[in-house]
């Protein structure tokens, strides 16, 4: 390697360590669950996966995806418009719009693959995104990568977003671009004013709700539903990977026309790989799963609520809200590190999370909960809690 660029490298490396913000990788050797097993043997409570319905380990979900492996082999090896479009990547699009109620449904490789394509393969240069300043990373890049002119309105303001739509006034179109929910701490985007704005400005509504979708709304349909607005967002984005089955995938579902013109422009949809039959296969059966009962939905927002108020009550500082991620807010990089540890030295296993992935000084821990969390589960974790606190004196 070039000397100058390894010293560079080395030097940058250090900087993010000293910082308290270098990221480690724990190795898991089990299936996702409530519990899992560390490389080391241990085992201990999962509180920071996405597997917010606990469908990566369903066992139909499972034996959907066995079943296709052994009908439709291990993968495509092929675009979806070559050869890689099998009968099963239609059953789910046809699933997934008949579940959100939406027009038409295009599969991708991932939720972000899903962001990455859609902005350069809708707008030009005489256009305008608008974006939230906390909207996830995947619709940041994607945005980047399309000739649009980018405004930003501060978090979930709506008077900043209404200040940009008037600047944005003389372009050909607006598209406001939100993440229905924020994953950093679970708050939700203002669909009813957003959709109210956009009427009045004559603006194109997009969300990414990949951290709501199938359990957020009285049904599970997400942001839209919860808010009251089906029918009235234009394109949706999402991944398999969270609530739907925990395995690969994502997609983009809304009107007809948009989702014909992503298929014809999308560079990830067209250059990638076609989603694997077993995982198609998996999050069919997911969804299936979803639309006959309610009941993993009830019991995840059942338990969200109960941790989210016992967290409250013993002196942590955590947002309002009602969703299953649960920020414990710190500020310091190093606490949050510090306090991730000992919980895992204690059997419970959280999230540390600090800049880049959030602003500088607004480091959290934060945890998720599952519908495949028992109350003596969430209880466990709450004494552990406790008792972290009381050692390190927060």
């Amino acid at each position: 390697m070039h000397e100058p660029f390894r010293r560079f490298l080395a030097g940058e490396l250090e900087a993010i360590r000293g910082a308290g913000l270098y990221k480690t990788e724990r190795v898991i050797t089990s299936s996702q669950n409530a519990w899992v097993t560390l490389r080391n043997g241990r085992r201990v409570l999962n509180l920071c996966a996405n597997n917010y319905l606990g469908m990566a380990s369903h066992p139909e979900v499972v034996e959907a995806a066995r079943q296709a492996l052994d009908q439709r082999g291990f993968g495509l090896s092929s675009v979806r418009s070559v050869c890689g479009t099998q009968d099963l990547h239609e059953a789910l699009e046809h699933a997934i719009s008949e579940f959100f109620g939406t027009e038409e449904t295009m599969l991708c490789s991932s939720g972000f693959d899903a962001n990455a394509g859609l902005f350069a393969a809708l707008l030009g240069a005489e256009d305008a995104v608008i974006c939230d300043q906390l909207n996830h990373a995947s619709i940041t890049d994607g945005v980047r990568l399309c000739k649009a002119t980018r405004l930003t309105y501060p978090h979930s303001n709506m008077a900043g977003l209404e200040e940009q739509l008037q600047a944005a006034a003389k372009r050909r179109f607006r598209l406001i671009a939100t993440s229905g929910v924020f994953p950093m701490d679970g708050d939700m985007a203002d669909l009813g004013s957003i959709c109210g704005l956009a009427g009045r400005y004559d603006a194109v509504i997009m969300i990414d709700d990949g951290d709501a979708a199938g359990f957020l709304g009285r049904t599970g349909r997400g942001t839209p539903e919860h808010w009251g607005v089906q029918g009235q967002i234009d394109v949706i984005t999402g991944t398999l990977g969270k609530a739907f089955g925990g395995a690969s995938g994502g997609y983009a579902t809304g009107r007809r026309e948009v989702i014909e013109l992503l298929r014809q422009r999308s560079r990830p949809y067209l250059f990638s790989t076609a989603l694997a039959p077993a995982i198609a296969a998996g999050s069919l059966k997911a969804f299936d799963l979803l639309s006959r009962s309610p009941q993993l939905r009830d019991a995840l927002m059942n338990s969200a609520r109960y941790f989210r108020e016992a967290l409250t009550d013993l002196g942590f500082d955590v947002p309002a809200g009602t969703h299953p991620i649960t920020s414990v807010l710190l500020g310091d990089a190093m606490l949050a590190q510090r306090i991730a540890a000992r919980l895992l030295e204690k059997a419970v296993y959280v999230a540390s999370l600090s800049f880049p992935l959030v602003p500088r000084n607004q480091a959290r821990v934060r945890t998720q909960v599952s519908a495949i969390h028992r109350p003596e589960d969430l209880d466990f974790a709450l004494e552990k809690f406790e008792e972290v606190k009381n050692e390190l004196g927060i």
